[in-house]
């Protein structure tokens, strides 16, 4: 019979996984630091939403505090012999930025969009005869290079340049895409947000590029056993999810990571299914401290896992008609002490040096005056990691008067 354990204690494990249960560091940060931030999520999740921060930026600050971005922009976009790139950009749980010596890992992905969009290829090449190869030669000649770029080189002579935005792209850009897809093309770097298109022998390691092939059924038992690090317990389903794996696979891979030890199968109190616990995983007997997470944080982002485990109904209502919104645009749960204990609705003010507080609210049962207090000292070294001069509250919300005098 598997172990039983309470859901607190599942909770504290997940956290600790998470590196919540580790104290920040007393200094500035360091690449060090930000290495060990990676050693616990394995990878950060891109999203285009700029309204408060960029969401790869955001999980760093959750668990270190204020850190100079360049930590990461440093990891993911450049490489030198004294710092060689930790990062590379690929689709894992959605566009997201991975280890380096992940991307072997990851080229079962790259074949299955090859025979996925192959279809899509035979229309655009037919359209556009050698336009992928012309594409790969101009990423070759003038790379890092932007899609807009290209699109501008190769226009006149290939297809006429298209204006529009996402459903209303270029050919050119629709082949940067594929191209990206299926590992023949990566990202350089990135100026502001825009993806700067390289080749992957440019960018990745020898060693990494010139791996020995990794079969399907090994990829997802080493993707599903980094996923068991990253969440500390979670079903089969939770861990899945990580990197969105097929069931089949996945369930595979559960069994025989369990079956060699490196995962135990436990049961927890008030979970319907079977939960998997990494055999290295600890639980503390407390978790203490603070930190806000981005709505694409990896502790949140499987929202039913989120109910489950921190009885903290969650969603992103950024598509949701504004009069429909129960919370607001780009929400950000708050951890104190082990529990989400409220939420506040964000967005930097850049031109007028603000953190905006849209709405504020408390869950059921928290200690209002204490959840204020702590949420404004973090929202504050928010704002100055930020650059922003002040944090104004607005209205809105039942912890909104207790944070303004907080």
């Amino acid at each position: 019979m598997s172990e039983t354990i309470t859901a607190a204690a599942a909770r504290r494990t997940a956290l600790a996984a998470q590196g919540f249960a580790d104290a920040r560091p007393t200094g500035p940060p360091t690449r060090r630091h930000l290495a060990k931030v990676l050693s616990r999520v394995q990878l950060l999740q891109l999203d285009s939403v700029n309204v408060a921060v960029r969401a790869h930026y955001m999980p760093v600050f959750s668990r270190l505090g204020a850190y100079h971005p360049a930590l990461v922009d440093d990891a993911a976009w450049t490489h030198t012999a004294r710092k060689p790139r930790l990062l590379v950009e690929y689709w894992a749980h959605e566009a997201s930025l991975i280890p380096v010596a992940d991307w072997p890992l990851l080229r079962w992905r790259m074949r299955r969009y090859e025979h996925r969009y192959i279809h899509h290829l035979e229309r655009m090449t037919a359209k556009a005869p050698g336009l992928i190869d012309d594409v790969l030669a101009a990423v070759k000649e003038l790379g890092p290079v932007g899609a807009g770029t290209l699109e501008t080189a190769l226009g006149g002579a290939i297809v006429p340049k298209v204006k529009g935005g996402w459903w209303n792209r270029s050919d050119v850009k629709h082949a940067c895409e594929w191209l990206f897809a299926v590992g023949e093309l990566t990202t350089g770097t990135r100026r502001g947000f825009q993806r700067l298109y390289d080749l992957p022998e440019r960018v990745l390691p020898p060693d990494v590029l010139g791996a020995a092939p990794v079969s399907d059924e090994e990829a997802a038992r080493q993707l599903m056993l980094r996923a068991a690090v990253a969440h500390g317990i979670g079903t089969e389903k939770d861990l899945r999810d990580y990197y969105r794996l097929q069931p089949a696979r996945s369930q595979q891979a559960v069994a025989e990571l369990v079956e060699e030890g490196l995962l135990e199968a436990v049961t927890v109190q008030g979970w319907r299914h079977q939960a998997y616990r990494h055999v290295d995983a600890r639980t503390p007997r407390k978790v203490t401290g603070r930190a806000l997470l981005c709505p694409f944080d990896p502790l949140i982002w499987e929202r039913d896992r989120t109910e489950r485990m921190f009885g903290f109904r969650y969603r992103i209502e950024i598509y949701v008609p504004e009069p429909k919104r129960i919370h607001g645009y780009y929400v950000f749960p708050f951890l104190l002490d082990g529990e989400l204990v409220g939420r506040v609705d964000l967005k930097a003010d850049r031109a007028n040096g603000a953190l905006l507080v849209q709405g504020a609210f408390a869950e059921p049962g928290a200690d209002t005056a204490r959840v204020a207090g702590e949420l404004m000292a973090e929202l504050r070294t928010m704002a100055a990691w930020l650059e922003l001069d002040e944090v104004r509250v607005g209205a809105r919300g039942d912890l909104s008067a207790a944070l303004r005098t907080g």
